[in-house]
């Protein structure tokens, strides 16, 4: 584990090390997830998904529901009885 040492600027912000930032693929506009826990912070790497995505994965679950047999009608229920079935599990 590489550990070195950051300084906090004025505006809050830090600079990692561009060895830290190659090893990663970290590069300009790359978002970071942070976590603190006590006095510990964590920071990792994530991807946001881009609005294409969010499609893709939509269109994917319409064609997995229709083949299913769902329709539109059918989601109030499978919502109902899901709350439904999550209350008596609590």
């Amino acid at each position: 584990m590489a550990i070195d040492i950051l300084s906090v600027s004025s505006k809050g912000q830090i600079v990692l090390p561009v060895e830290m930032r190659k090893k990663l693929g970290i590069e300009a506009g790359s978002k970071l997830a942070a976590y603190a826990w006590g006095d510990i912070i964590i920071l990792k790497p994530i991807d946001i998904p881009t609005e294409d995505d969010f499609r893709k994965s939509l269109n994917e679950a319409a064609a997995w529901a229709k083949e299913a047999g769902y329709k539109e009608d059918d989601v109030s229920d499978i919502i109902k009885t899901y709350r439904k079935n999550r209350k008596t599990r609590e």
